[in-house]
This record gives C-alpha cells, structure tokens and sequence, in this order.
C-alpha cells in the first residue's frame, strides 16, 4: 500500500510503498478513506524540538481518518466488514488506575496512532476494536476523517456550563472554529471569536460567532458584552503567550478557562492577580473524554445543529503532501483532509 513515511530524524515526509499491517485477534483493518492533516503533523514534518524528542521514526505518519473495515480478527464481534468507522487514536492500556477510573483520556501509558505508532496516512491502518468508533450512515467520510478534532472541540467546551454563557473563544484554528458551532449548539447566549487572521475570523462567523474581532479590539468587545463583568467561560485554543493572558484577563470572576492551545515555550503567569484573586478555574484539556465525548459528537451530528462542514477548506491527495503542510502554514486553511480513496 501507499503510505506517508516519517522516515528519519530529518524535516519532511516521505510516500513509500509499504507493507499491508497485519492485525491481531483483537485488531481491525480499516481501509482509510479520509483523513485530516492536523498541526501535530505539521510538528513532525518540520521536526521541531517536540517532535525529535517524541517521535522514532520511520513511522507512518497521521492520526485522524475515517474509512472502511476490510477485514477482523478472530475475536472480534461487534466491528464487521463493511462498517463505515473511524476510531479514537490514543490507545491506552486499559489497566491503570486512571483507566478503571473513568480517565482514560489522560492514561500516562498512551500510545498514539501516527505519532508512536504507525498512523492513518495510508490506505489502509490496523486498529485496537475496542477504539473503533462506527458512524452514522448520514455522516459523510469527511466529517468522519475529522471526528479527532471535533471532539477535542466538543470536551474543551462541554465541560464548562455552557447554556446561557458568554463565551470568548481566542484561537480561531480548525478546532477553535468547530467549538464556536459547539457552543452555539450547546445554548450559549453569546459566543465572542478572536484571532490576528482575517480569513480565519470569517470562518469564525461563519460557524456562528456572534462577533469575531482582532485582539487589540477583544476588550472592548467583552466588556461591551457583558457590561464589564467578563465572559463567563473562555475557551483558550492558541496557545500563545498574550492570548493565554487575554483569556485570564477577560475572563469574569469566578468563570472558567478552558485551556487547549499548547504554548511553544514556557509562559510566565501571575498566579495572584490572574488567578487565585479571580477565583477562577482553569481546566486542561487533553485529547477526548473516553468515551462520553464520542457520544457527545455523534448526538450532535444527528441533532442537525452542528455542522462542520464549512470548516473544511482545503482536499488533496496524499501524493500532494507538501501542499497540505504548506496550506496549514500559510494560515489560510480552515481544516485539511487527505482524499486517499
């Protein structure tokens, strides 16, 4: 089959020829149809400081896809061939405390698809049945090659008290673009957008934000929203230094931040008077709940209030991967899915 190759500890990706995986007793071939680049790929295929002190290649590289079952192994019996699925890419060993504690989503012994172990850049990938997840027969291959980020989306924000909030989302990102569609689903009362990208604060009111402004206008938006109290949740998708402390300055007192973007380096907070003196609580987000947010996007999805589709700009094939990366880069990409079948 094709596949894209981290092949060394070098920028760049590589399209070989490699081997079919073979599946054990309890795995499952997927025939990959659809599958969305993300900025993780973006790290690996620069390597950057994160990815060389992560990452072992040679690898296949990518983690979010939907496709077909081809085949199952002996042991399976609630994933058939010919199901329409995509799968939960972090694979955790199921017997640690925080597993059997409802807290999979943060197992320290996670291993993940296209990153420490083979991935979904391919044409076919062989997966762990239990981390299959089938899709509805109305839910396109698109939107099911984009099930990773949109539950990212979707735990950033229903784990604050979403219905009848304001709620300031700094990131306008793939996955900050998805939470405004979220939130506007989940009743939020009114939901503010920011980021330094015109094309991206489009794309924000697009997915319904009720505003979308540049960071130097934020303040005066809030405020005006929300007669200078601040909002009640923000959801902080950037990760960059001034929009991490716009978040907490904006924020009200006593309201939530919701913390996604991951900071390039390390940032430097004033715990007293951004934090402790605010009363506010900070929640980190890793990954998807397992599997509560799972079920939380498919009753979305079939609800008919969230759509994801319009985030989606930008299809190429794999043998086009320069260009997927490159549109990522640029800025003027929403999400980037791979077209592999």
């Amino acid at each position: 089959m094709k596949a894209l190759v981290k092949e060394k500890a070098a920028p760049g990706f590589a399209l070989r020829d490699v081997p079919v995986p073979s599946i054990r007793d309890d795995e499952v071939l997927i025939r990959v149809i659809r599958a969305g680049v993300c900025g993780t790929d973006v790290h690996i295929y620069e390597w950057d400081k994160w990815a060389s002190s992560r990452c072992k290649p040679p690898f296949v590289v990518g983690h979010e896809f939907a496709g077909e079952v081809a085949s199952v192994g002996k042991l399976v019996t609630d994933v058939h061939e010919g199901d329409r699925v995509t799968a939960e890419g972090h694979i955790v060993d199921g017997r640690c405390m925080l597993c059997r504690t409802g807290n999979a989503h943060v197992c320290p012994h996670t291993r993940i698809i296209g990153v420490d172990r083979d991935g979904c850049f391919a044409e076919y990938i062989a997966m762990p049945a239990s981390n299959v997840w089938h899709l509805d027969d109305a839910t396109s291959y698109d939107v099911g090659g984009i099930h990773d980020p949109i539950g990212n989306a979707v735990h950033t924000a229903l784990t604050a008290d979403i219905p009848g909030a304001v709620v300031l989302i700094t990131g306008c990102g793939p996955i900050g673009l998805f939470a405004i569609g979220v939130c506007r689903a989940a009743g939020a009362a009114r939901v503010i957008a920011s980021d330094v990208n015109d094309r991206r604060l489009d794309l924000a009111r697009t997915m319904g934000a009720h505003s979308a402004v540049h960071p130097a206008d934020l303040r005066a938006e809030v405020m005006s929203a929300t007669g200078g109290l601040g909002a009640d949740v923000v959801l902080e998708m950037s990760g960059v230094d001034p929009a991490v402390h716009q978040a907490l300055a904006l924020v009200r007192v006593g309201g939530h931040v919701q913390m996604l973007g991951i900071p390039a380096a390390p940032i430097e907070i004033d715990f007293a008077s951004e934090v402790i003196f605010k009363g506010i609580t900070i929640y980190g987000v890793v990954g998807r709940r397992m599997y509560d947010t799972w079920h939380q996007v498919t009753r979305l999805l079939r609800s008919g209030e969230f759509d994801p589709t319009p985030v989606i700009t930008h299809r190429f094939p794999l043998e086009e991967a320069e260009a997927a990366i490159a549109a990522i880069k640029s800025g003027d990409a929403g999400k980037v899915i791979f077209e592999i079948a």
